[in-house]
C-alpha cells in the first residue's frame, strides 16, 4: 500500500503537520504538500517565504539508526536536482549543505528535522521548498530565482509526483556517500573552486564521504567542515 499524501491548501508548515502525523503513527514516506505556507522555515531558524505558486513538500522517514542522518539533506538535494533535470531543467547546482541553485541564484532548499526517542531517531521529516511560479519578494530578487524562468508553464502540481517519487527513493539508512554519489554531486557542486571567507578561509574543493565540505587552506592543507554558514570571499557573488 502506497504511503499517504496529504494535500492542504494553506498551512503554517508542512513539516509541522508531518511531525504531528508521525507522532500519531504515520507510516514511513508519508508526505504533505501545501499550496501556501504561512510559517515556512529554512536552515538556522530563518523564515522561508512560501507563497502560492511554489512547491512546499515534506516527506517522513523512519530510519533504523542515526549514522546516515547528516547525509540526508545532501542525498535529497541530489535526488531533486536529478529529477528536475529529467523534466528538462538546465543543470541544477547544489550548494553545500542544502541549497538548490540555478546559476548564481537560489531555486530552493532542503531542511531535515529529526525527533529522537532516547538515543535513536524516532523519525525524520525532510522538507523541500522550491520556487516554481510563486512571486519573489523584492528583497530577494537579486539572489533568488524560479523554475518557471527556465521551464515556461511549469506548475507545482506538475512536480508533485516526480519529486515525491525521487524523495521516497532516498534511503535514510544508507552509510557514507559512495564514490558514485560524490561524483554526481561534484558535477553540480556550486561551491567547487570558489574562495570562501567562512566557515573556513580557503577554496572549496568537494565533499568527504561523511558529507563534510572540504576546504583547501592557503597553506595547502585541506580541512573538513561539518557545520557553519557559507560566506564567499568574493563579495560580488550572491551568498
Amino acid at each position: 500500500m502506497e504511503p499517504p499524501l496529504v494535500r492542504l491548501d494553506r498551512v503554517g508548515s508542512t513539516m509541522d503537520v508531518l511531525h504531528q502525523m508521525a507522532e500519531a503513527g504515520a507510516s514511513a514516506r508519508a508526505a504533505v504538500v501545501a499550496g501556501e505556507q504561512t510559517g515556512g522555515r529554512g536552515s538556522r531558524g530563518r523564515g522561508w517565504v512560501s507563497r502560492r505558486g511554489g512547491l512546499w513538500l515534506s516527506v517522513l522517514f523512519r530510519p533504523g539508526a542515526a549514522p546516515g542522518l547528516e547525509l540526508m539533506s545532501l542525498r535529497i538535494g541530489l535526488a531533486v536536482a536529478e529529477a528536475l533535470e529529467l523534466l528538462g531543467a538546465p543543470p541544477v547546482g547544489l550548494k553545500w549543505p542544502n541549497d538548490l541553485m540555478l546559476g548564481d541564484r537560489k531555486l530552493g532548499g532542503v531542511l531535515c528535522e529529526a525527533r529522537w526517542q532516547g538515543n535513536a531517531p524516532g523519525w525524520v521529516v525532510a522538507g523541500l521548498g522550491l520556487n516554481v511560479a510563486n512571486a519573489t519578494p523584492a528583497s530577494l530578487r537579486a539572489i533568488a530565482t524560479r523554475l518557471i524562468s527556465v521551464l515556461p508553464g511549469i506548475t507545482p502540481e506538475d512536480l508533485v509526483a516526480p519529486l515525491l517519487a525521487a524523495l521516497r527513493r532516498v534511503d535514510p539508512d544508507a552509510g557514507p556517500l559512495t564514490a558514485d554519489e560524490r561524483a554526481r554531486f561534484q558535477c553540480r557542486d556550486w561551491l567547487h573552486g570558489r574562495p570562501l571567507r567562512a566557515p573556513a578561509a580557503g577554496v572549496a574543493v568537494g565533499l568527504s564521504p561523511d558529507g563534510a565540505l572540504l576546504v583547501q587552506l592557503a597553506a595547502g592543507a585541506t580541512t573538513a567542515v561539518r557545520a557553519g554558514t557559507i560566506e564567499l570571499a568574493d563579495s560580488s557573488t550572491p551568498p
